[in-house]
């Protein structure tokens, strides 16, 4: 199983060499019978109501749409609609462009919707706003208008999900105090972390679906302290989180951990890895189950700062190591993720909330890393969260 993506950190997202979002005019069907689509719709793993740091339930799941026949010739999606149960309005409506920003690798230059080749398949990733004060649908059902290269226009209509009524598992801090940016988190399907698809085993599945990589601040809000042209003679002493403790988020039992794996140097990337693993990916780590089939992840720690083994059982906040910089890491941070299996292969990430933590706003990594940047975090909101997710570009403070 080659690596395509992997648990790096400082990526082209990092950098600012990912395409940005296109906007394109709203196309509709031509008003004419829609002819049946030779297309199987899937979605793998329902997606579970969660409140974000911005207050808002959000559904986030994927779409495996696949132009089942090589003999029908390519098909272009156009128009991907959602509606909630039996509801007539439409929860959410994507139209062309807006479907090239649902893939994890949106083209460039957005045509008319997204290809999909005879017998070829397309992800779509979505990530649903519900409205204010409406509670979670039961079901989502989809609709998909697809462009055939010749003829009439295609349909797929009534494509249903069930949703997941289980709550988000709830846990505590995996950090200290201190500042942390959430990079790579939740809502952004852009990232190595959601946009990662892992087939093993004959399964595909998404165990980074709801992931951050925590990143420390300064009380500037800064990563590093050295001039951005000096970053690749950075050490890791440099970098605000380094040595940080990184801690139990609730009463578990440490199902597996590996340490000894030696720190990387800071801004120089680390031999590609072969396979999509705990072992190639995590450098030092622990994996903690924390109920039954609910696994929490810490990944790159610091050689030689692991304070448990296999089989230990630990108190919610007790030190399990320290933040450092091993494996598929290029600068030291804590990559965590909460999954239903304690592999990476072969499961998927649950969503989680956090029972307490402080939002101070919201920061670009590329400011972050810039010494001379004056780093704002955005309109001051209320700070105090409960029992909320962290969301992609967060600033927060655990205590």
């Amino acid at each position: 199983m080659k690596a395509r993506r992997f648990l790096i950190s400082l990526n082209a997202a990092f950098l600012g060499l990912l395409p940005a979002s296109h906007v394109g005019a709203a196309v509709a069907a031509p008003a004419q019978a829609f002819a049946q689509a030779p297309v199987e719709v899937q979605v793998l793993a329902p997606p579970r109501p969660t409140v974000g740091s911005d207050g808002v339930i959000h559904l986030a799941y994927e779409l495996h749409v696949s132009n089942f026949y090589k003999d029908t010739g390519l098909l272009s999606l156009r128009r991907v609609t959602v509606y909630a149960d039996d509801g007539a309005k439409p929860l959410a409506s994507f139209i062309d462009a807006q479907v090239n920003d649902l893939l994890a690798h949106p083209a460039d230059v957005a045509g008319s919707g997204v290809p999909v080749e005879g017998g070829g398949r397309v992800v779509l990733f979505l990530w649903l706003d519900l409205p204010v004060g409406a509670k979670p649908p039961k079901v989502l059902r989809h609709q998909l208008e697809f462009q055939p290269e010749n003829g009439p226009w295609r349909r797929v209509d009534g494509v249903r999900t069930v949703v997941d009524a289980t709550p988000p598992i709830v846990i505590g801090p995996p950090l200290g105090a201190g500042r942390w940016l959430a990079h790579e988190g939740p809502g952004n399907h852009l990232s190595h972390h959601w946009g990662s698809l892992v087939a093993a085993n004959g399964r595909v599945t998404v165990p980074q679906r709801y992931a951050i990589d925590f990143f420390g601040l300064d009380g500037a809000g800064h990563l590093v302290h050295v001039a951005r042209d000096q970053l690749a003679e950075s050490t890791d002493a440099d970098w605000t989180g380094f040595g940080a403790p990184v801690l139990a988020v609730a009463d578990g039992v440490v199902r597996d951990a590996r340490d000894g794996r030696p720190n990387n140097k800071p801004m120089t990337s680390p031999p590609a890895s072969a396979e999509l693993t705990a072992r190639s990916l995590m450098g030092n780590f622990v994996v903690l189950e924390i109920a039954p089939k609910v696994f929490v992840s810490y990944a790159h720690l610091q050689s030689g700062s692991l304070t448990v083994k296999v089989g230990d059982r630990v108190k919610r906040g007790a030190v399990l190591g320290l933040l450092g910089q091993s494996g598929a890491a290029n600068a030291p941070h804590l990559h965590f993720q909460v999954t239903d299996a304690p592999t990476f292969e072969e499961s998927e990430g649950l969503p989680f909330v956090i029972d307490r933590f402080d939002r101070l706003g919201a920061a670009s990594i590329s400011d972050a890393l810039d010494q001379t940047a004056k780093v704002s975090f955005g309109p001051p909101s209320p700070t105090a969260r409960h029992d909320q997710t962290p969301l992609d570009g967060d600033v927060l403070e655990f205590r």
